[in-house]
């Protein structure tokens, strides 16, 4: 078997960064609502306020988390769209229809 075009394993590899990233960054957001909702039960069952500082601590770290990974999804869905654009050569085969893919449900998550 050849070795794999270098471009096409350029354009693999960022459509998994932008996935992976978009999923990271979907994961934080219903972690930091499971947080919210666990603070607020915390509340109503009258839990020491210790212990309610500190899931408020968590749920306040998965929050920065969700801003960081919007940040580097953002930069990682940028150079996706612009190998994309770049490389047309390539928009017959499978790695670029994937990337397509991925470009755009990425670009649903970063918008919502």
């Amino acid at each position: 078997m050849p070795p794999k075009d270098p471009k096409l394993r350029n354009i693999t590899i960022k459509t998994g960064v932008v996935k992976r990233l978009a999923k990271e960054k979907t994961m934080y957001e219903k972690e930091t609502a499971q947080q919210e909702a666990k603070i607020e039960k915390m509340k109503a069952d009258g839990k020491d306020e210790y212990d309610i500082k500190k899931m408020i601590e968590v749920k306040g770290e998965s929050a920065a988390m969700i801003m960081d990974c919007l940040n580097r999804l953002k930069k990682a869905h940028q150079e996706l769209k612009t190998i994309l654009d770049n490389d047309t050569d390539y928009a017959e085969s499978e790695e670029y229809k994937a990337a397509q893919d991925v470009y755009s449900d990425a670009s649903s998550v970063i918008s919502a």
